[in-house]
């Protein structure tokens, strides 16, 4: 009897294995459902392709910006316009609203998490995003009076935010520097062996991977001076005063925002997705980034090669006469394209892959540095030509390339094919972003 009971366990085991290896073959580790990538919000999706990257033949040949190659790039999502007002408010709302969830963490303890599921205490503890902020409360409002302007700082004793307290904490791998072979895990020593360098160009030595874990900090409200700072002579002051947060520009792009505000916003952007993913249990999704210029070039192109602008054309003008973008056409008629200065997104037509703006209005940050010389030495395929630039660094290693011409410049900076450059710590109120993802297959 007992023979065949140890038998009966056996065959049981022996069969319950060959479930779950696939009877010795090579299955894959199964997944409780296939991924499936749904179109992200507000983005457009950018086919793979090959395409000539740089000026259209008519331009004039061998200047700096003149170039030409054929680059390839893959697949990705592309916001549809630039980054508006009210969803670059939203980042800084979330700034705002964390550091006061910080504060009151201090001393009330429902708005942090400081156990984890098993009792274990968390240091630093998490914020508790599920309990609301009453911010009229009597007890609230004395621990949140240091986030608001002195009193002798406020216009017309209006009670306000200082918004030169809104710093964004943030953190990002340094790939670049973790894939050198020096830098890579010795399995034979067990240890790290080489050198890395943080943000600020200093010597850490490598331990262990937390060596490539680069922390900044950011100030996150836009520079909204930057209107009157950028003209001498011109009256701006009311854009300065109501541009970024009146309701009236809420889908207007925003402007004055430097590129390490933009980098550090896809980051955001970035977490605030994931997190939630990973709080349902799905699986989590390609960072949010800046475009390379090829990518930039290739989405604003929409399919078509050889176009001087995003709509096809030769031309800035439909053939009713109508101007096809927001600059500054002629000899400085501002208003002969419909705007003054900015206009709210999407009041142009589209390009073929659905993109508005992606001439006019305002420039655009890319991720990529800017080189005279940049085409002869990058790849052929997803091109990019990237440095972190230090703060003791010279002003020509913080120049980072933008795209696209704005509403104060000429025809000639809506071309397709043309680059300039602004600084990374500047910010103008000509220059805002949009955002791309990486898709997750071909």
């Amino acid at each position: 009897m007992k023979k065949v009971l140890a038998l009966s366990v056996i065959v049981v085991t022996i069969l319950s294995g060959c479930g779950k290896s696939g009877g010795g073959e090579l299955v894959g580790v199964s997944r409780k459902a296939a991924f499936y990538e749904p179109d992200p919000y507000g983005m457009i999706f950018i086919p793979q392709g090959s395409f000539n990257m740089g000026p259209a033949d008519e331009d004039i040949a061998y200047t700096m910006n003149s170039q030409k190659r054929t680059i390839s790039v893959p697949s990705f999502w592309m916001d549809e316009t630039e980054i508006t007002n009210s969803e670059y408010r939203q980042f800084v709302y979330w700034v705002r609203d964390s550091i006061a969830r910080r504060l009151l963490g201090e001393q009330f303890e429902e708005f942090v998490i400081a156990e984890d599921q098993f009792g274990n205490p968390i240091d630093p503890p998490y914020l508790d995003w599920s309990v609301p902020i009453e911010w009229d409360d009597e007890e609230y409002s004395a621990i949140l009076e240091e986030m608001f302007l002195p009193e002798n700082e406020r216009f017309f004793r209006r009670k306000e935010v200082d918004t030169r307290k809104l710093v964004y904490d943030y953190q990002w791998v340094d790939l670049q520097q973790a894939a050198k072979k020096t830098n890579r895990y010795n399995y034979e020593t067990k240890e790290y062996e080489g050198i890395a360098y943080d943000q600020y160009g200093e010597e850490r030595e490598i331990t262990d991977r937390s060596a490539f874990i680069m922390s900044d900090q950011v100030l996150v409200y836009p520079d909204t001076l930057c209107w009157i700072s950028d003209f001498t002579y011109s009256f701006n002051e009311p854009l300065t005063e109501k541009y970024f947060w009146h309701p009236g520009f809420d889908e207007y792009p925003v402007v004055g925002v430097t590129w390490k505000q933009a980098s550090a916003f896809a980051i955001w952007r970035t977490q605030l997705l994931n997190n939630y993913l990973a709080s349902k249990g799905e699986p989590v999704v390609m960072n949010y980034r800046l475009p390379s210029e090829a990518e930039w070039e290739y989405a604003a192109r929409g399919g078509l090669d050889q176009n001087k602008y995003p709509w096809g054309g030769y031309y800035t003008r439909n053939n009713q006469g109508c101007f096809l973008a927001n600059f500054k056409p002629l000899r400085g008629r501002y208003g002969d394209d419909g705007g003054m200065y900015t206009i709210s997104v999407a009041n142009y037509a589209p390009n073929d892959f659905g993109l508005f703006d992606m001439s006019g209005n305002v420039a655009e940050w890319t991720s990529s540095a800017y080189d005279e010389s940049s085409y002869g030495f990058m790849h052929d395929m997803s091109p990019t030509y990237k440095y972190n630039a230090r703060p003791d660094d010279p002003e020509v290693m913080k120049r980072k390339v933008i795209r696209g011409g704005s509403w104060k410049d000429i025809g000639y900076f809506l071309q397709n094919g043309i680059r300039t450059y602004e600084y990374q710590d500047s910010s103008k109120s000509y220059i805002g972003f949009r955002c791309v993802r990486d898709f997750i297959g071909s």
